[in-house]
């Protein structure tokens, strides 16, 4: 698959989307702290700075008017083909503009240490204790680098921030009107608000035909309506073999600035491709879709938050799942939630990122030792520093992607009864004690309280998977994921000789819940698995996770009626169309969010696993399998990246990219290839 993309006129899409550009036409780049989202236009219209979960300065994505962006493009009377990749084996992003005039390169990337192993403990005291093997500094810049590779072009650079959730009043100094190449001072502007401040350092290469050709750099201040402070704007004429460099870091004092030269910039550079090489490099996956599950890992390597190694569900907030806020279900996903724990410690492991796996244990397993609450219980996700309190509050000032309101940030479901939670919880445990380390007995007697807990709630209703937000049913999901904890505590005691004073009654209790799944969660009439006891006739692709943590088998006929129910397209009464599969009909469904939604990523890499593991016994399923994989790499964007849900249109819709979709993605991939492999 060619990690491209041509399109004519980007401003021109912009413009056709009323100032926004596709959800789809954004890469991610990052340094395990923070992230940036890069359009195909070159414009960065998404950074919180300087963590994951802080304040946007950058949110055109959100606001085309107020939200703040940094662009870098053709001159606005030129019409210039551009192409997006990434550099190879790396998350360095670069977007080309060609034109018949010049060719120019823009790379965009944060910088890593090349050789840095960094290793984290959590919070102690309030603080985060660093352990690294290599002390190197890791560098909190965002670099931006302009390079003509073929004749000349004109390039326009507009930086507009908007610091808090553009909330912020800010003042913007510009301290060197012209790039003039003999100075020794890179510092070109500042913009200072209340709580951050930022500068820009400008770094000019010549070209090989002597001082003369000096490209100039001239920034003016500009204020746009919307806008609470100044911007910055320059015209730059660039020619083949000349570079000019952007960098935004934090503005510090004077006497301390480290001035930054195009020698450092090419160090940095290097160092970060040569860090991400030699990481992918250990990955173990040698299937046929390496190309694609590189991706795939290098996108969740990127929504790593290194310190605590809490991996967010996605890197960005209330990109809408409906264009319009009809759905009106635009979520904040910059937390970590302990549903994706088991896939998450399961890949990991298998593809040998073991440093990873026990950084993302080591997160998990603390906040499960540390942060049940009042009644026993466990919060369903946590911040990437693992605090619980998330608060969820409306940003009315912002009128959302393509006027999709309500903006929304922090996640009102922090403190919902969504009982999975523990059944995913234990699966990764297990997991964790199979092909990581084995665990150790202070987290094992935590085990045995929490599924104790579980003995007081498992024939509670609660929100589900999908964190409906009206009344709780008997989710048949639910009611697996919590036969999956028991199984999963019972197997570990027996693997590990662990004393189980409950024994029986987690016997009792898994035993129990698989007669009353069986008997309430599944519709003998039409044949499949249904959502809840309640909707007894409402069909959820969610149960196509229950061979994949082998509650029924794949070739169970229970089974095979629901996946073939599933596959059936919803005028038929199924959820799959286009080879893309809904989590349920919204059309008929009272989940207390209303309105349509867009196939969901992760449900079709469900469906394609299931259908894999389905293939063993009938053969039929494998080619159904791959190509319905296949189909859905089809609805990648240009980067192989993925956003929670896909639209009717095949517009890519809600968080992005998010991680779920791509840890379905490669578990799809890796037993795919397992199944279909040769046996020798």
């Amino acid at each position: 698959m060619a990690a491209q993309f041509s399109t004519q006129n980007e401003s021109h899409m912009r413009k056709q989307g009323g100032g926004y550009l596709p959800i789809e036409n954004y890469g991610l780049i990052g340094n395990m702290r923070t992230c940036a989202m890069v359009g195909m236009d070159g414009s960065v219209d998404f950074m919180c700075w300087p963590e994951f979960d802080s304040p946007t300065v950058f949110c055109r994505l959100l606001d085309k008017d107020k939200g703040g962006y940094f662009s870098i493009q053709p001159a606005s009377h030129l019409s210039c083909t551009t192409k997006q990749q990434y550099l190879p084996s790396s998350n360095i992003l670069q977007t080309r503009y060609i034109h018949e005039d010049g060719v120019v390169d823009l790379v965009d990337f944060f910088p890593r240490p090349k050789n840095a192993k960094v290793i984290f403990k959590g919070p102690k005291q309030g603080a985060y204790r660093e352990m690294t093997s290599v002390q190197e500094e890791l560098k909190q810049w965002l670099v931006r680098r302009v390079e003509c590779v073929r004749g000349r072009l004109q390039l326009d650079v507009e930086i507009f921030p908007a610091f808090g959730y553009a909330t912020e009043p800010h003042t913007t100094t510009i301290l060197q009107e012209e790039g003039v190449p003999h100075c020794n001072q890179s510092k070109t502007a500042a913009f200072h608000s209340e709580s951050t401040k930022l500068q820009l350092d400008v770094i000019i290469d010549h070209g090989e035909d002597g001082d003369d050709s000096w490209p100039i750099v001239r920034f003016r201040k500009v204020l746009k309506p919307g806008m609470l402070g100044e911007g910055v704007v320059a015209c730059i004429d660039i020619s083949e073999g000349q570079a000019v460099s952007f960098v935004i870091r934090n503005d510090v004092e004077k006497h301390v600035t480290e001035n930054i030269t195009s020698a450092v910039l090419d160090t940095q550079q290097h160092d970060t491709q040569t860090y991400w090489y030699n990481w992918i490099s250990t990955s173990k996956y040698k299937g046929r879709w390496r190309e694609v599950v590189s991706r795939s890992l290098m996108i969740l390597k990127l929504m790593t938050y290194e310190p605590t190694g809490a991996i967010i569900a996605a890197p960005t907030f209330s990109i809408p799942e409906a264009i319009g806020g009809v759905r009106a279900s635009n979520w904040d996903y910059r937390f970590s939630w302990v549903r994706d724990a088991s896939f998450t410690i399961y890949i990991l492991l298998r593809l040998g990122f073991t440093e990873e796996a026990d950084a993302y244990m080591g997160f998990i397993s603390e906040r499960f030792l540390k942060s049940r609450v009042a009644d026993g219980g466990l919060p369903i996700m946590f911040t990437i520093r693992g605090e619980t309190d998330i608060p969820e509050r409306e940003l009315t000032h912002l009128d959302g992607y393509r006027g999709s309101r309500p903006v929304r940030i922090g996640n009102g479901a922090a403190f919902h009864q969504q009982f999975d939670i523990y059944g995913e919880l234990m699966d990764a445990i297990y997991l964790y004690n199979k092909y990581g380390k084995p665990i150790h007995w202070d987290l094992w007697c935590t085990v045995r309280e929490m599924l104790d807990y579980v003995l007081t709630i498992m024939h509670q209703p609660d929100m589900s998977i999908w964190e409906v937000r009206n009344n709780k049913q008997n989710f048949t999901y639910s009611k697996v994921m919590l036969w999956v904890a028991f199984d999963r505590g019972l197997r570990l005691s027996e693997k590990r000789n662990f004393p189980c004073p409950n024994r029986v009654k987690w016997l009792a209790a898994r035993d129990s819940l698989y007669e009353e799944i069986m008997e309430k969660g599944y519709n003998k009439e039409m044949k499949c698995f249904v959502q809840s006891y309640e909707n007894n006739t409402m069909l959820d692709s969610s149960i196509l996770i229950a061979p994949l943590v082998f509650f029924i088998a794949p070739n169970d006929p229970r089974f095979l009626n629901t996946m073939d129910r599933i596959m059936l397209p919803p005028e038929k009464g199924g959820l799959t169309s286009t080879g893309l599969v809904y989590r349920y009909n919204t059309e008929v469904s009272e989940d207390g969010v209303g309105g349509h939604e867009g196939a969901f990523s992760m449900c079709t890499f469900w469906l394609v696993e299931a259908m894999t593991r389905a293939s063993v016994y009938e053969s039929k399923y494998l080619v159904r399998a791959i190509n319905l994989f296949e189909n859905m790499l089809s609805f990648s964007n240009h980067l192989m990246m993925f956003s929670e849900e896909i639209s009717r249109s095949g517009e890519q819709l809600g968080n992005t990219p998010q991680a779920f979709s791509h840890l379905a993605l490669i578990s799809a991939a890796f037993n795919l290839d397992r199944v279909s492999e040769p046996k020798k």
